[in-house]
């Protein structure tokens, strides 16, 4: 919506008493679009680099001559650098924006795709693990980015599925990390021919990884001319020094909502990445040789949560429904662990196929509805604060979960390793239930829509105009 007031008119806030601030000219911006498809691209890149190891892992311990534990490691790498770096990330993004946060995650992905091109020896190992590093470091000025992109540029009817699509291309790029590898990668003795193949993974990755950086630099701009929402405009509107970062995450922490949602958050998000990280040693256990089917499974499992997530973001626009569709999708996420747990072993793909693609829908399709969810509970603080603090728990407990998992399939099977991300999931669900639905954005809409009712004799000279672009 956009008020528009012809000269001789009151301004809206001596009309409405002083509410003119929340009011302030709300538009949207074409240029939306380019900064969320471009977002998701250099997210879809780094989250690439991140599983490209896991998704071929008896590949490349034979070719570092490594251990499997090891190459585990470079995708925890990313779960491990997150979570002291958070915070000053968040400061960062509060302080100086989202161009410089933009700039700073697609440079670093870049740099480390570079470094990794001088690692195509076996005795490199070292220098992979300092390219890892760096593109773990990227990611966290891009994890925590969706749903603050979201709410800087989209109006609120269209700002879950804005976040469900700035999700997409992390989740498009972990699809990529498990089809490609195994496909550019042939599982080879000869050691020259493998580092040929590695090779020409690393460069793909590197010359993609640069021209993204290059298109940041001239398309991705701070924010719209106009806030796109009443609760936008209402934030823009708030003096700078009324906001204090370390106030912020106090009242953060001291949200009973919140905690909870970042609890239940890491738990599901968190056997994701367990799920992720040990999947091609799961299937290579049971179907030996089957490496690209190995990475097809993986890429099923994100596919239908890419779904998944664009379904719930629509959905939650259309509903705002945040807290029952949250505790749906938990629940199915835990009826597709089990069903995957129990049919993984019975000797047929396709089988394997459909219930990894089961569990997918809702485990994956569940991080947009923890991001929105958790911007709800929680404003009018940084969604760029919120969304950290949600994958900080992510991080620690797919840490955990990565390491668990993996010593028990070594010692009792993969059947016991599943059996504990099953239970992992059900404690989540319970938790999830006793989140309540305090949807303060929602308020915050409602609240500020009211300052165009304004009193009789003032609202004759004023036009109201719809812009939809």
């Amino acid at each position: 919506m956009v008020l528009q007031e012809p000269a001789g008119a009151p301004s809206l806030s001596t009309a409405a008493g002083g509410l003119g601030d929340a009011a302030a000219e709300v538009q949207l911006s074409r240029l939306r679009w380019a900064v969320l498809l471009l977002f998701s691209s250099y997210s879809l890149c780094n989250a690439f680099q991140w599983i490209q190891y896991g998704s071929i892992n008896n590949v490349f311990v034979r070719f570092y001559d490594v251990s499997a534990f090891a190459i585990d490691w470079l995708s925890m790498s990313y779960m491990l650098v997150y979570i002291p770096l958070l915070f000053p990330v968040a400061w960062l993004l509060d302080k100086r924006g989202l161009r410089l946060i933009a700039l700073a995650g697609s440079a670093l992905n870049a740099v480390g795709a570079w470094v990794k091109l001088g690692s195509l020896k076996p005795h490199l190992f070292p220098v992979t693990v300092l390219g890892q590093v760096i593109c773990a470091v990227a990611q966290v000025f891009i994890l925590g980015m969706p749903s603050r992109i979201a709410s800087v540029w989209f109006g609120s009817h269209e700002v879950s599925t804005a976040c469900s699509i700035a999700v997409f291309g992390n989740q498009l790029g972990i699809a990529a990390g498990f089809l490609v590898p195994p496909v550019l990668i042939p599982n080879v003795e000869d050691v020259e021919k493998l580092a040929y193949h590695i090779s020409i993974m690393f460069f793909m990755t590197a010359g993609v990884a640069s021209a993204l950086f290059i298109l940041v630099i001239i398309v991705f701009k701070e924010k719209p001319p106009n806030p796109p929402s009443r609760a936008q405009a209402s934030i823009q509107s708030r003096p700078t020094a009324e906001y204090s970062y370390v106030q912020s995450i106090l009242r953060l922490l001291r949200n009973a909502n919140f905690l909870l949602l970042m609890v239940t958050y890491g738990l599901n998000v968190g056997c994701f990445y367990a799920l992720s990280t040990l999947l091609n040693r799961m299937v290579i256990h049971h179907y030996p040789g089957e490496e690209v089917n190995a990475g097809r499974i993986g890429l099923t499992i994100v596919l239908s949560g890419m779904v998944g997530a664009l379904i719930s973001g629509i959905w939650l626009d259309k509903t705002k429904t945040y807290k029952q569709t949250t505790l749906v999708v938990y629940i199915m996420s835990l009826v597709g662990m089990i069903v995957y747990t129990f049919t993984l072993s019975l000797g047929h793909l396709w089988v394997v196929f459909v219930t990894a693609g089961l569990l997918g829908f809702f485990m994956t399709g569940y991080l947009p509805l923890g991001f929105e969810f958790a911007a709800e509970l929680t404003y009018p603080e940084s969604e760029g604060t919120s969304s950290g603090l949600l994958n900080v728990s992510a991080q620690i407990f797919g840490i955990a979960f990565t390491i668990g998992q993996g010593q028990i399939m070594d010692r009792f099977g993969t059947k016991a390793g599943n059996l504990l991300l099953c239970s992992v999931l059900f404690l989540g669900t319970i938790i999830t239930a006793f989140i309540k639905a305090d949807l303060r954005r929602q308020q915050a809409n409602l609240e500020n829509e009211q300052t165009k009712v304004l009193p009789e004799a003032y609202t004759n000279p004023i036009v109201l105009e719809e812009s939809r672009l």
